[in-house]
């Protein structure tokens, strides 16, 4: 009876003991496997992102028909014997 409380003590002590260890270290790859799927998921905005904005370099390097419509609409450019209109929205009366 008492060897079988010494194994049980023993058996107690060093599964304790090895919970002690290696709790901090799974915790801590816990954490870490978090932050990877985080990662991996801005990752895969950031490509749908940059593909993105590749097709658009694209379309304003090839595309004359985009490249007048940013013209016109970003920098107010306008074609020979156009006249140009500035509409100018009313403020709200308060």
């Amino acid at each position: 009876m008492l060897s079988t409380f010494r194994k049980a003590f023993w058996l107690f002590g060093i599964s304790t003991a090895l919970l002690i260890i290696f709790l901090p270290g799974y915790a801590k790859l816990q954490v870490l496997r978090d932050k990877n799927a985080e990662l991996a998921s801005k990752l895969r905005k950031l490509n749908i992102e940059n593909a993105l904005l590749q097709q658009e370099v694209q379309r304003v390097r090839d595309d004359p028909v985009y490249q007048e419509r940013i013209a016109r609409e970003k920098m107010g450019v306008v074609r020979k014997g156009e006249i140009p209109i500035k509409i100018i929205p009313e403020k709200k009366k308060q």
